[in-house]
């Protein structure tokens, strides 16, 4: 009936799955969790523990393939219907987790149970991963509907038929960090499927500092900046506020002014950032300016 899906990367994920191996015998269906690892070299001794666990699987992929390659090969791996698929850095807040899921899977669906955040975690070092998490992604299920049914999709934690997994898939061509998932959400609009979102949020734990998120935030702009280059995806313009901005600007023929002061501002802002008060409107405006930025450069 389902298969639980991890894709993993350097995280020890023993926690994790012995949480949802005993919600999953609870419920008394036919499932599997399968752990796979992106080729990883740390916890992959720890991880090979839960091969011990009756219906679990862990397979180490020796190269590392990619977000989008692996998840693509997980869905391959699976043997049953439905796939339940949650990032590595998950953390289960709910007795009945998979219980929740469990009653979507007798029918083809794409469920969200979004994420959130704990509460209890007020470390400096993660201040803006947090704020932004806790401000923009950790939404209510009906906040997450408001919101429209397919712009802010996300891999996070979600439940899809394989039918219809086989027909999307992920954007293996996609090799940079960042919007993999905005694609496959926009791929399963066309084909005008809705999204049931639901109250079965994970906790997010595998936090990056402050620097590291700034970074990876770059990492994600640039990808998007190369990802609408391509001429592929016409459509990320309009689902994109972030493009939607930029290309104002290059109508304006404002770019290079504002690449200018992205060289100006970058330390000034990038302190603020990482200050225990982040301001995510300085965010937003500082991916601006790196995308003006890397637009300007040959």
């Amino acid at each position: 009936m389902l298969s639980i899906l991890i894709p993993t990367y350097n995280q020890n994920v023993t926690r994790l799955v012995t949480e949802l191996h005993k919600q999953a015998l609870e419920t008394y269906v036919d499932f599997e969790i399968i752990v796979m690892e992106d080729g990883s070299t740390l916890y992959v001794r720890d991880n090979n523990e839960v091969k011990d666990l009756e219906f679990c699987n862990h397979i180490v992929l020796e190269n590392n393939i990619g977000r989008s390659a692996l998840r693509n090969k997980l869905a391959d791996t699976a043997k049953y219907d439905h796939l339940l698929f949650m990032d590595c850095d998950a953390e289960v807040c709910s007795k009945h987790f998979v219980e929740k899921y469990i009653s979507f899977c007798k029918e083809e669906c794409v469920v969200i149970g979004g994420t959130a955040y704990d509460p209890n975690e007020i470390n400096p070092s993660f201040s803006l991963r947090l704020k932004y998490g806790r401000k923009r992604e950790a939404r209510s299920a009906m906040e997450r509907s408001k919101h429209g049914t397919y712009h802010n999709f996300a891999t996070f934690n979600f439940l899809i038929s394989k039918s219809l997994f086989k027909i999307v898939r992920f954007d293996e061509t996609i090799r940079g960090y960042g919007h993999e998932d905005m694609l496959f959400g926009h791929q399963l609009h066309l084909l005008g499927k809705e999204f049931i979102h639901i109250e079965n949020p994970l906790i997010h734990k595998g936090l990056d500092d402050n620097k590291t998120f700034i970074k990876k935030t770059e990492e994600g702009t640039r990808n998007l900046f190369l990802l609408n280059r391509t001429g592929r995806y016409p459509f990320l313009i309009n689902e994109s506020k972030l493009l939607n901005t930029f290309h104002r600007l290059q109508r304006l023929k404002l770019t290079g002014f504002f690449s200018i002061k992205y060289d100006i501002l970058k330390s000034i802002i990038q302190k603020q950032l990482c200050s225990q008060t982040p301001s995510l409107l300085l965010y937003d405006f500082y991916k601006i300016l790196f995308l003006c930025k890397i637009s300007n450069q040959k």
